[in-house]
């Protein structure tokens, strides 16, 4: 039996998600952040030393990251669904997309959350407004014309196919949901961009998503 480690509101919904698309069985050990750092707890390091989400256990396997766990599901109970077949264009589009989701697309987010959370946060009034002038400048100079530019790049990329690797719903469009909801959520992704909204549309409508949804509980990433 597949164990997911499930940290709440965290990448790990899109393991659950991968997993009920495949028809696998799985049992779900939950795990809450930390509510006034957000970090998850030390118990998670007993799973793996990162103390990370998504970690799956299968078996004697300990398997962290998110694209490995995907490419592992999917080549373990796949059974040829969910990533096109090996050596066509289709299946090195797919490979891409699985790095570039965490590889490429989350960096700008994740600077974002940060500088946003430094702007918000307490501290003495004399250095709130020199930290807020320069959380303002690097999101304003860098970070969010970072984000633009690859929210420009992912619309471009879902005018020449339905899903990201082709005409086939796969892996790597589970992948990819995690930074696009996020983008949606915090990093300015809205109806000026159709194609990726209509992404958003399509994979929430999905009854599988609908019941990882279910299944893992509170995802306020989608509010």
């Amino acid at each position: 039996m597949i164990t997911v480690h499930h940290l709440n509101n965290s990448r790990s919904q899109r393991i659950l998600w991968l997993l009920e698309e495949l028809g696998v069985a799985y049992e779900i050990k939950r795990y809450e952040r930390d509510r006034k750092t957000m970090l998850a707890p030390a118990s998670l390091r007993k799973v793996h030393p990162l103390g990370k989400s998504p970690v799956i256990t299968d078996g004697d396997l300990t398997i962290a990251e998110s694209g490995a766990i995907v490419d592992y599901l999917i080549e373990r109970y796949g059974a040829g669904r969910l990533a096109p077949a090996a050596g066509t264009p289709a299946r090195l589009r797919y490979t891409y997309w699985l790095h570039y989701a965490e590889g490429s697309a989350m960096s700008p987010l994740l600077l974002k959350l940060v500088f946003d959370k430094i702007e918000t946060s307490p501290m003495p009034f004399f250095v709130k407004p020199i930290a807020k002038a320069i959380s303002g400048k690097a999101k304003s100079n860098f970070i969010e014309p970072q984000i633009r530019q690859h929210l420009d790049y992912l619309e471009g990329e879902l005018g020449k196919s339905s899903w990201f690797a082709g005409e086939e719903f796969t892996g790597a469009d589970i992948q990819l949901s995690f930074p696009l909801e996020a983008a949606a959520a915090r990093g300015g992704l809205d109806a000026s961009r159709p194609r990726l909204m209509d992404f958003l549309q399509r994979i929430h409508a999905r009854p599988a998503y609908q019941r990882a949804i279910e299944s893992g509980g509170e995802y306020s990433i989608l509010t």
